[in-house]
């Protein structure tokens, strides 16, 4: 593996970024992190994500600047096992969990990863862990053959602005490279599953978000079941708060998600009728990810066996984060990934895979 120092500028995309560093055992020196701004530096939550790698590694030396404003990671073997994390609640859990989702496929011994704070949020980046657990995890499992063991558990539901959630991630160790994939018909939505969720209010609340979601896609599919889940007590954190997570499933096996989160004074029909929108406007994007689960399968095309991947994604989703992701593959792994337009208006991607072998696993 390369020793040599990459140096990247600004926090953009940060987490997926030192995870791509970790699979490729490359030092990085990231340097003008809001230098400009009033308040420069590290934000709480990116030092903890520095901290959890720490932990779910072993080596890894971080060396943090007096001001904040730059660091280098020098990445160490993966050795997964038993951790657990306190995250900030600035961000939700899915914003530390997500980037690590193929990293902990390559660790020495399977993961069992224990995360508490907030579990569903507002922020664009940030993935709800009901999305996780019944779009991105059911996909990859399918993809790459990983069978019950890669498992999302919600132990505890936490709303801002305290939190209080607490989730528990398991993910088992691949024995030999991905399998390669080739993903070019998106198929048709025959089916749309969700989770309207509550902490702490009435469970009248959650039927209110699940009557105004149907009504919404009811009119353009029959076969809609939206799940409710209330939790009180020791459920829950103790911020009240609601949302809804919807995913939309195609005949060929592919899916759309959608997520949204009740703000202080939105009224539940609202969050259910905005969720529904957003997850009519993924469908008519196309492909076949939306961009919940296209960092993970991009990052999987890359450490597949050494054979030409494809896949078809829709013209909207090639995004200023795509941009920033192809360029750190390519400073990292010295990859590229090629596009080609369709006549349906799609873009296919290819790349051709790296045979990644996970050196880091315990014989037995």
């Amino acid at each position: 593996m390369s020793q040599v120092q990459v140096r990247f500028r600004g926090c953009e995309h940060l987490t997926h970024r030192l995870a791509l560093a970790t699979l490729s055992g490359t030092p990085v020196r990231v340097e003008g992190i809001r230098s400009d701004s009033v308040d420069p530096g590290l934000r709480d939550y990116e030092v903890s994500y520095l901290r959890l790698l720490e932990k779910l590694t072993n080596g890894s030396v971080i060396e943090i600047s007096y001001t904040g404003t730059s660091f280098v990671y020098r990445p160490g073997t993966i050795t997964g096992g038993r951790v657990e994390h306190d995250c900030p609640t600035g961000r939700a859990v899915g914003y530390f969990l997500e980037p690590l989702l193929l990293l902990c496929l390559f660790a020495k011994t399977p993961t069992s990863l224990t995360l508490r704070g907030v579990t569903a949020s507002n922020e664009p980046s940030d993935v709800g862990v009901d999305v996780l657990r019944t779009s991105v995890l059911p996909f990859l499992k399918k993809q790459y053959n990983l069978g019950d063991e890669l498992e999302l558990r919600i132990l505890k539901r936490g709303a801002e602005p305290d939190g209080g959630g607490e989730i528990n991630f398991l993910c088992p160790v691949v024995k030999t490279s991905l399998p390669t994939i080739r993903l070019t018909d998106p198929g048709r939505v025959f089916r749309i599953r969700g989770i309207a969720s509550s902490t702490r209010i009435s469970p009248a609340t959650v039927n209110r978000i699940v009557e105004s979601a149907r009504g919404v896609l009811n009119r353009f599919i029959p076969d809609v079941f939206i799940y409710t889940d209330v939790r009180r007590g020791d459920e829950c954190g103790k911020s009240p708060g609601f949302s809804l997570a919807l995913v939309a499933e195609t005949n060929r096996g592919c899916s759309y998600a959608a997520q949204q989160c009740g703000e202080a004074g939105q009224a539940p029909e609202d969050v259910g009728e905005l969720c529904a929108k957003q997850l009519l406007q993924v469908i008519e994007m196309g492909g076949c990810v939306d961009h919940f689960t296209q960092p993970s399968i991009l990052t999987g095309m890359l450490l597949s066996s050494e054979d030409v991947n494809q896949i078809v994604i829709g013209h909207d989703n090639i995004t200023s984060q795509l941009v920033v992701f192809l360029r750190d593959v390519k400073a990292l792994f010295g990859r590229e990934y090629r596009f080609k337009e369709l006549d349906t208006g799609h873009i296919e991607m290819t790349c051709l895979g790296k045979g990644y072998l996970n050196v880091n696993r315990r014989l037995q």
